[in-house]
């Protein structure tokens, strides 16, 4: 058994290998399997049974870090950036990069700049709470036990936004959570940045009925992504959306509820008080 995982994971290396060389002129997956000399369907099964992603998912991501160190440097413009990732022109590189980062090249090359966030601060029934809007909707809610530091980790995520404190419509409907009806959830609109597969983790995050608890591997499997948990988990705990995308309902297999972002003690305090308000 040894044996062959030591062959499978050779294949995969040398597969990563070579989209690393070649990514400038987007291979494609019977290209990739041919030069490590399997089948485009024994190889995309295995690829994605090592990743958890396909190996055209794999990819785009290679594809657009390499996009996203070039906007970073600031040199280049977008049309050099889309010939030098490979792709046929600025409209591939917009779709690739709301795909995998929810936002334009040119959002992200500005850090946000354009965007106007309004922010406030609330009381919940877990603590005070941070939570700011764009004009499509939420895009961060975190528990702010120091409010200087919670601004600080939102100012992170858009550096150059333009910042205003106010209470905003769309954050009435987002705070009304805690004491509406869960089912109404689907009004309160949401503007998340996000990777493709955190997109879909914290969509299926969604569907987890208030009162009851997931697991990582079953959060893996919902979204086809059996051999995915720890990537899920990661995607979990980059989370920007406090208690409205419920990663608190997410526990270990164990039965432990395991750490969670604004405090172990926290989490417990939410699922116990979820499980009250369901009797």
């Amino acid at each position: 058994m040894k044996g062959t995982e030591n062959t499978n994971f050779s294949r995969i290396e040398e597969a990563i290998g070579y989209i690393n060389n070649n990514f400038k002129t987007q291979p494609s997956l019977e290209e990739i399997a041919k030069n490590i000399h399997l089948s485009s369907y024994h190889f995309q099964r295995l690829f994605t049974e090592w990743a958890g992603i396909s190996p055209k998912k794999f990819l785009q991501y290679i594809s657009v870090e390499h996009a996203k160190n070039m906007l970073k440097k600031n040199q280049s413009t977008l049309s050099d950036v889309a010939f030098e990732t490979g792709l046929s022109g600025t409209g591939r590189l917009h779709d690739l990069f709301i795909n995998i980062e929810g936002m334009t090249p040119g959002e992200y090359k500005n850090g946000g700049e354009n965007l106007c966030i309004n922010y406030s601060y609330a009381e919940s029934p877990f603590g005070n709470i941070l939570v700011a809007s764009t004009l499509k909707g939420i895009c961060y809610m975190a528990f702010a036990d120091d409010e200087r530091e919670a601004l600080k980790a939102l100012e992170k995520k858009f550096p150059h936004a333009v910042y205003k404190q106010m209470v905003d419509l769309i954050q009435q409907n987002a705070l009304y959570i805690f004491t509406h009806d869960w089912k109404k959830l689907n009004t309160i609109k949401l503007h998340l940045k996000g990777t493709s597969f955190q997109i879909k983790v914290w969509e299926t995050l969604l569907k987890i009925p208030m009162g009851q608890l997931s697991t990582y591997g079953e959060i893996a499997e919902s979204i086809q992504s059996p051999n995915a948990s720890r990537a899920v988990g990661s995607a979990i705990g980059d989370n920007p959306v406090a208690f409205l995308i419920p990663c608190h309902r997410v526990i270990q297999s164990t039965g432990n509820f395991g750490q969670y972002h604004w405090g172990s003690n926290r989490k417990t305090a939410m699922i116990g008080w979820e499980a009250a308000k369901v009797l």
